[in-house]
């Protein structure tokens, strides 16, 4: 059946080399079309920053994503996977089959003024953009509308979809999705992530995780009368100690990490519920489980010396990534193409006074693309949910360079280029390089056979399997409530296209470097 398919291709392909232009020719067409829409790169790069909706919260940004590539010819399906945020977007028919994903959801607390250079929320304590999200779908999206009109205009076999990366900051939406069966007829996934690096990679990246919650049940009592209660609070903070005293005998490589979401209403109430909410992280599937049942156990230990109970609710989960060298490979050649983004000296100048604000390494922005590596040894790092997709086919991360180097991630630093020049040059460059990608893929059959053959060396002796439970859902009741609260807020500091950029919008004057 391979062997057929693959044949297929290089029919399909030959007769739509025979009818087109030449691959180069369609690359510069690409280029130039994309840098055509630069207005709407930058138009969805704003919006997505002004929205800044929370992980399985951004009803506005699917909204407006959707809406696009409806408009564009896309059949779109919503609230896939059991994820009303999460969609599929396909045009076309036929292979190859070619995806695009990227991230759409922000960070609590990381509201940031863009273009200013110092610490300045557009809300206090408000949402914002700390990991940069915005982008990723204007590369995306950019990427795939030029490409589909290429398809269209010069008959073009295959088919493109486009995907949204919903709570990728939870690990929340692509395990869920790979359950669904969302990618089982895909040839690759073109997947990309906010960078200051023009770049990709290949090989072994990252971390995997479990998130889980455990929730202990005890009994309520006045605070004066404590002996008649079992308090599920201390056996939320028995079990970190237990956990934390745990540590010493782990591998170093492995990270934890949790937050009390839930402990109690005032003090002279004994608490009769309470939560905790842990990642265990870790280099592969086999120890990530081993962690967790640790954990497990001393949850249980903890409800035990409590006299309470205990429940657990995995939350989400992720693979450490693996990425396809033959994908990287083609990439990387046309991101060598497309060369960085041509700074001007406001772009430079905010760079370095973020940089010195946050005592960084002050270097400005990066003028040269970063060459292609062989994997380094394999020293830990994030854990990013692409990877549940990556063990599931062919998959690449594009890092386009559209943030400043030296920002600390998940912070409101990350945002301060996130709606500027900055962003929305990274941006443009990143849809180039992504959509002559795509071209690649489209003409030339032997990338995507050497792509095959290199994943099915990766998983040759490790198969994918979900860290998740069988039959979980979603939480997507995460950060409802948090976005309620901010909601009328972040709707009067909503982007307005024909008011200019957002940086217009707003009134901010660029770069603002001093307080």
């Amino acid at each position: 059946m391979k062997s057929r398919l693959s044949f297929a291709l290089i029919l399909a392909a030959a007769a739509a080399r025979a009818q087109a232009p030449s691959l180069e020719v369609l690359k510069q067409a690409a280029q130039e079309m994309v840098e055509a829409r630069r207005v709407f790169t930058q138009q969805v790069v704003d919006s997505l920053f002004s929205f800044s909706e929370l992980g399985y919260q951004e009803f506005q940004s699917a909204a407006y994503l959707t809406a696009i590539l409806e408009r564009e010819g896309f059949t779109v399906r919503k609230g896939v996977a059991g994820i009303p945020t999460a969609f599929e977007a396909s045009w076309g028919s036929g292979k190859p089959v070619i995806g695009f994903m990227a991230d759409i959801d922000g960070l609590p607390e990381t509201s940031q003024k863009p273009g200013v250079a110092y610490h300045d929320p557009l809300i206090p304590n408000g949402p914002g953009h700390g990991e940069g999200h915005n982008a990723g779908q204007a590369v995306n999206v950019t990427a795939a509308l030029v490409v589909k009109n290429l398809m269209q205009k010069h008959k073009l076999p295959g088919t493109i979809r486009v995907y949204p990366g919903v709570a990728e900051e939870l690990l929340g939406s692509r395990t869920y999705m790979v359950n669904a069966g969302l990618f089982k007829d895909l040839d690759a996934m073109l997947s990309s992530h906010i960078s200051s690096e023009f770049a990709t990679n290949y090989g072994a990246s990252g971390t995997g995780l479990v998130s889980t919650q455990y929730t202990f049940q005890g009994v309520s009592a006045h605070g004066a009368s404590a002996w008649r209660g079992h308090s599920a609070l201390d056996a939320v903070e028995l079990m970190n100690i237990g956990w934390n005293y745990r540590r010493e005998h782990l591998r170093p490589e492995q990270r934890s990490h949790y937050v009390i979401t839930q402990g109690g209403d005032q003090p002279n109430v004994v608490p009769p519920v309470a939560s905790v909410w842990y990642f265990f992280r870790e280099w592969d599937y086999e120890r990530i489980n081993e962690n967790h049942a640790i954990g497990t156990r001393i949850a249980r230990a903890a409800a035990e010396m409590t006299g309470t109970t205990m429940s657990e609710r995995v939350l989400a989960a992720a693979w450490p990534g693996h990425f396809n060298k033959a994908l990287a490979e083609a990439l990387q050649a046309n991101i060598q193409a497309v060369g960085m983004p041509q700074w001007s000296e406001d772009d430079q100048a905010l760079a370095r006074a973020a940089q010195a604000e946050l005592k960084a390494k002050t270097e400005g922005l990066k003028t040269q693309v970063n060459q292609l590596k062989p994997p380094q040894p394999f020293s830990g790092g994030g854990s990013d949910d692409i990877a549940e997709v990556s063990w599931n086919l062919p998959t690449v991360v594009l890092r386009y360079p559209a943030n400043i180097p030296g920002m600390p991630s998940h912070h409101w630093a990350g945002g301060i280029a996130m709606a500027t020049p900055i962003a929305h040059k990274g941006a443009t460059a990143g849809a180039k390089a992504h959509a002559m990608t795509a071209l690649d893929l489209l003409l030339k059959p032997e990338i995507l056979a050497a792509a095959r053959q290199y994943f099915a060396e990766q998983t040759k002796e490790v198969k994918w399997k979900s860290l998740i439970p069988e039959g979980t859902q979603p939480p997507i009741h995460l950060n409802r409530e948090k976005m309620e609260r901010f909601r009328p807020q972040l709707e009067k500091l909503r982007y307005d296209p024909r008011k200019g950029t957002y940086l217009e919008q707003l009134g901010i004057k660029y770069p603002t470097l001093k307080r």
